[in-house]
Parts: structure tokens; sequence; C-alpha cells
């Protein structure tokens, strides 16, 4: 997964920072933020983050590369 500023399919941006491992259940997880506000830093797991969904009867990712 490349580091940068991704959109999801409703319109935010955020901006991912790396991938991260749980250390109970060794999931990866997405490391990301938002670019506005807070600042803080969330995770979410890399396979929702990754996955296909349908949106309005139309198929897309989640969240698209917006830029590096």
């Amino acid at each position: 997964m490349k580091k940068g500023i991704y959109q999801h399919n409703k319109g935010p941006l955020y901006q991912v920072t790396g991938v991260a491992r749980h250390s109970e259940s060794e999931e990866e997880m997405m490391m990301y933020r938002n670019p506005y506000g807070d600042f803080d830093l969330w995770v979410w797991p890399l396979t929702m983050f990754t996955e296909e969904i349908t949106h309005i009867g139309e198929t897309m990712p989640r969240f698209r590369l917006h830029s590096k």
C-alpha cells in the first residue's frame, strides 16, 4: 500500500501514513489521519480499506489514491 492522500468513496480525504500489525491478532491495519482538523492518527483494517464496495448501484474501491 502506497503512502499518500486517499479519497473515500463518499468524498473526504485521508493521509495514509503506513501499515501496522495488530499486536494480538496480527491483522494488518492501515494507519491514517485527517489532513485537516485534529490530525489524530487512526487505524482501520487493511482488508476493509482496500475492498470494493457498492455505492448507489456502482461497484468501486472504498478508497482511491488521490495524490502522493
